[in-house]
């Protein structure tokens, strides 16, 4: 069972959500506006939201954004919406946001989503006490550095760069531990800290993911959406999120 928080304006979505999961199992709690919905978030971090975009006093948006920038983002959030743009679906993705269900939301997609955030939410809690391993198999090469004892105040750069050396732990604070991924033929070198917010860090392991496979691929996005598992239309998006630009990396894998 899960401790669900669903958050939307509408009466009827919210009862029918909370019918829905309730029949699943898990423990539903209701707020109709973001003051709610924060009064909620300060009484105890929910196992998953479901939050709606378009809501009178403060929009999902914006509310995803102040759980960002305190700190409260420590679970994962599915926007909804029957009206939001493309755009909105992606700058809520990038502030953090785990999935976006559009209205009306079949209940196949619902559990589905539901799922993921969940197994994604299980993931994270078990990150700390499982032993150190390689990320993602698909990267090749990839070893773990315990990092060396620093002052505390370096600071700890997203990426190092590229012509980094093997001694750049050094510099990532005390118990700062790396991942070293070596894109083939080239063997340029990134650094990921592991200090890193959860959503900085998983945006920059995706970026050096995606720019590696591009790479590889030689900028060819059908075949880099084979290997990644992504339709091409979310692949797209999910580039442009990321910042990742194909054309130069298929001139550099060129």
């Amino acid at each position: 069972m899960a401790n669900i928080l669903v958050v939307d304006d509408e009466m009827g979505i919210r009862e029918l959500l909370s019918e829905i999961l309730g029949d699943e199992g898990h423990a539903i709690t209701l707020a109709e506006n973001a003051q709610q919905a924060r009064e909620a978030r300060a009484a105890g971090a929910p196992d998953l939201v479901l939050l709606d975009i378009w809501m009178p006093d403060t929009d999902g948006v914006t509310l995803l954004k102040e759980w960002q920038r305190d700190g409260l983002l420590t679970m994962p959030v599915i926007m909804m919406s029957g009206h939001a743009t493309i755009d909105t679906a992606v700058e809520a993705t990038r502030i953090g946001a785990l999935n976006f269900l559009e209205k009306p939301i079949a209940l196949q997609k619902l559990l589905k989503a539901v799922q993921q955030g969940l197994s994604r939410a299980q993931e994270v809690a078990r990150a700390p006490m499982a032993p150190p391993r390689p990320i993602a198999p698909s990267v090749p090469n990839m070893a773990l550095d315990a990092g060396g004892a620093a002052p505390a105040s370096a600071a700890a750069p997203m990426f190092a760069s590229p012509n980094a050396q093997p001694g750049v732990g050094a510099g990532l604070g005390n118990g700062a531990r790396l991942v070293h991924a070596m894109s083939q033929g080239e063997g340029t070198g990134y650094t990921l800290s592991f200090d890193l917010p959860l959503r900085e860090a998983r945006d920059a392991f995706e970026r050096m993911y995606f720019e590696h496979h591009l790479g590889r691929e030689g900028g060819s996005m059908t075949r880099v959406a084979e290997k990644t598992g992504l339709e091409r239309t979310h692949l797209y998006r999910k580039l442009k999120q990321l910042g990742v630009e194909p054309g130069k990396l298929a001139k550099k894998g060129g």
